[in-house]
């Protein structure tokens, strides 16, 4: 009785250090993330009062006569950034699904680690190995077959026509996307990997077929975390520099609509102009563009967040 009346509770002080480290942590981001978007708004403030919401809606790039218009680069990144998830998405699924549900156990490991491998090499290397290796391929054997059989199509065509030069918005589009399948399969097979093999038995026990697990049982589990990939992906094709400064073409002219068209975004122009820009009207403009892409950023990740509450929403009513 003795002993037991002498033993002292735990102290709560490891708690407390640990809850204001947690606390700070969370803190300090909040505070760099407005930090940055302070300073990229007060260096960007000489473009918005000079040019205005007509910054966004003009072709103008004319550094001489301080003519700017961010159309270019806008409409460059969201069309390099929409091919690429429109490739990636559905190779990255099925890479996913096979590495998971399909592959022999003595081929998962040695493939799923080739794969995370490519996440691993440095986009300068994608970018010098799109201009000099696969863009001159891309255009004798991809853009000439595209133009001759669909470029021929009606209202769609006009998308594939114009001269094969291999650089362009839609070879971009494509170096953007061998750049994020790693990226997106490692997490889609990530989190396929944690639905309990008890349902996926039952479901092959009721009598579904692979497909039909997949769709019904493994997916409605992993949505989240398949959405969180493929937002990951689009954040990295957003944000990617030095593999689209090489294969887009880097002109500010937007003559047509075809995807062959060399064009520009808005981190290549970045990083084309930036070291070179003159103090003033240029480099805030160049800081505008910033400010935008941050908010495109933005934008993605509240729409994810919008979508992932109607899958959550939809999926409650089922329930």
């Amino acid at each position: 009785m003795s002993n037991t009346s002498t033993i002292k509770p735990p102290s709560k002080s490891g708690d407390v250090v640990f809850g204001l480290l947690t606390t700070s942590a969370a803190l300090l981001t909040l505070f760099l993330l407005g930090g940055i978007i302070a300073s990229l708004f007060i260096s960007s403030w000489e473009s918005i009062e000079a040019f205005g919401l007509s910054f966004l809606t003009t072709a103008d790039w004319d550094p001489p006569n301080n003519q700017y218009g961010a159309l270019v680069p806008i409409y460059g990144t969201l069309v390099t950034s929409l091919i690429a998830l429109i490739i990636a998405v559905p190779v990255s699924f099925g890479i996913a699904l096979f590495l998971t549900e399909l592959a022999p156990p003595w081929l998962r490991r040695p493939m799923g680690i080739a794969i995370e491998l490519l996440a691993a090499v440095p986009s300068i290397v994608y970018g010098m190995w799109g201009l000099l290796i696969f863009a001159p391929i891309f255009a004798e054997y991809a853009q000439k077959p595209l133009n001759a059989t669909v470029g021929q199509i009606p209202v769609i065509g006009a998308l594939f026509q114009g001269p094969p030069i291999g650089i362009g918005l839609l070879c971009a589009g494509v170096i953007l996307a061998i750049m994020i399948i790693p990226y997106i399969a490692a997490v889609m097979r990530d989190v396929f990997e944690v639905t309990p093999v008890m349902l996926k038995e039952a479901g092959y026990g009721i009598g579904c077929t692979t497909w039909e697990v997949i769709w019904k049982i493994i997916l409605p589990h992993t949505k989240v975390g398949v959405v969180g990939g493929v937002m990951l992906g689009l954040g990295r094709a957003l944000g990617e520099t030095m593999a689209v400064t090489f294969v887009i073409g880097n002109t500010n002219y937007l003559n047509d609509v075809s995807l062959f068209s060399p064009g520009n975004s808005i981190t290549s122009a970045l990083a084309n102009e930036f070291a070179e820009a003159e103090a003033g009207l240029h480099t805030s403009a160049l800081m505008e563009l910033g400010l935008i892409l941050f908010l495109i950023t933005f934008i993605v990740l509240v729409a994810s967040k919008i979508l992932l509450a109607q899958l959550a929403k939809s999926a409650g009513k089922k329930g």
